[in-house]
């Protein structure tokens, strides 16, 4: 490279973790003196991060990637790199369809950005989708909030959910410690974050991996064990954490939410499908059955807890039959919010390759019906909020009408109320609930917390 790049730009895609690794990506540029760049047609660095858990998202990825790849051609100073889960499954492939890309990089290698770019302006084309050990998270990421921030728990996932692509472009599980983890959020607490996400793909997992037990046998490091070991960091309000595995959810980690008033009201656990010859053709290793039992045990414990989740209709062989059981539990248990999709066939994944694949008129049309529900159970569940007063904790402006806050409350219901932003923004507040909506609230703050 014969300039020296001045600003960069990064277009992420797909999950939460997603999210969470393109804010460190951006903190190692911010340390590097770049400034970000909202329009990507104006940076010297294309950073995409990439997902490749549909088929869709993939497919607009090499759309973005083409658009910059002629601004190459006719800027050659131009760095054009991509991370993420595109990125580790589709490795050297990705420079021989796209020849003017500089870096190719899967997520376990977000931490070793600065490395990678240096060696790009030596003049290296770069593929790093080699397995490593995580790098400890030492970077400090440059959050698209000041109010809320995800923390990293464990990277990878050991599944082998015969649909899904993450354990192949992700890694195996990888827990950080339970001091590192500590140390993160204390320095959020300090700079005034005041709700933290633990995030994991497999966020159940957490621990199984770092050495130690108990006395009595039981492993010592856990999510709940993680939960209780950070619960008193001071300045954060709030804890969440997810994404949940039905397989690893027990009790003792319901009982510790219930107890510990920092942890918010709501569970994010997916269940793929409520048929149970669907869950085992998924490898999924739980019935619905099951899950319907998680969700009792739950509201035994928190009655007001909200319940959001995943489901896949379409899955291959997945009779009209089986996807009216996915609709039965969806009715039964009644989710505060659920995300759905089609299946799309995942290269590398058994599922693909099956020879019983719905047609996409199928697909779209179960989709469609089982979204229809899903509004109609969430505007139901809505209706209990209406004249309560929720916590809300400020997090921006309504989008559509500036004359308003937007906040969540702790069961995780989008909140809309008048007031200014400069004044109430990382502040929780009473609102008392006037309007309701499937997936929104609108209503009249009642009382600031003097403490915040």
């Amino acid at each position: 490279m014969t300039t020296t790049p001045r600003n960069y730009h990064i277009t992420t895609f797909g999950c939460q973790m997603n999210k969470a690794d393109s804010e460190r990506m951006a903190g190692i540029l911010d340390e590097m003196g770049l400034t970000f760049v909202e329009d990507p047609n104006d940076a010297d660095i294309v950073l995409y991060n990439t997902c490749t858990i549909r088929d869709n998202a993939e497919q607009k990825v090499y759309s973005y990637l083409g658009r910059q790849a002629k601004r190459k051609q006719e800027n050659p100073n131009l760095i054009l790199a991509i991370a993420g889960c595109v990125a580790q499954q589709e490795g050297d492939s990705l420079m021989r369809r796209v020849p003017e890309l500089d870096l190719v990089m899967g997520p376990q290698h977000a931490n070793r950005l600065r490395d990678l770019l240096e060696q790009v302006l030596d003049g290296s084309q770069v593929v790093a989708t080699e397995p490593i050990h995580i790098v400890e998270d030492i970077t400090k990421p440059r959050r698209d909030s000041d109010v809320t921030a995800w923390v990293n728990v464990i990277y990878g996932c050991n599944e082998r959910c015969t649909y899904c692509v993450v354990p192949g472009v992700r890694g195996v599980e990888q827990s950080r410690t339970p001091e590192a983890i500590r140390a993160e959020m204390e320095e959020l607490g300090r700079q005034g974050y005041k709700e933290v996400t633990l995030l994991g793909q497999n966020i159940d997992a957490y621990g199984r991996d770092l050495p130690g037990s108990t006395p009595d046998g039981r492993h010592k490091h856990t999510l709940t064990d993680l939960l209780y070991y950070v619960h008193d960091v001071p300045g954060i309000d709030r804890i969440r954490f997810a994404t949940s595995h039905p397989r690893y959810f027990t009790e003792r980690l319901i009982r510790a939410c219930a107890e510990l008033p920092k942890v918010c009201e709501h569970f994010h656990i997916p269940f793929q499908s409520g048929d149970n010859d669907i869950l085992k053709a998924m490898a999924r290793g739980y019935t619905h059955e099951k899950y319907r039992r998680i969700i009792d045990t739950i509201r035994k414990y928190i009655p007001d807890a909200a319940i959001s989740g995943d489901a896949i209709a379409g899955f291959p062989g997945e009779t009209e039959e089986q996807f009216q059981n996915t609709l039965k539990l969806v009715e039964d248990i009644g989710f505060d919010q659920l995300n759905t999709a089609a299946y799309s066939p995942r290269p590398g994944t058994p599922a693909a390759v099956w020879e019983n694949q719905l047609s996409e008129e199928v697909k779209a049309d179960r989709l469609q019906r089982l979204n229809r529900l899903v509004a109609v159970k969430a505007a139901e569940r809505s209706r209990r909020y209406c004249d309560r007063v929720e916590e809300v904790l400020v997090e921006g402006h309504n989008p559509k009408d500036p004359t308003q806050v937007m906040g969540r409350t702790r069961g995780n219901r989008l909140t809309f109320f008048k007031g200014d932003l400069a004044e109430l923004k990382g502040r929780l507040v009473k609102v008392k609930i006037t309007e309701v909506r499937a997936f929104s609230l609108t209503g009249e703050p009642v009382e600031l917390y003097a403490n915040v």
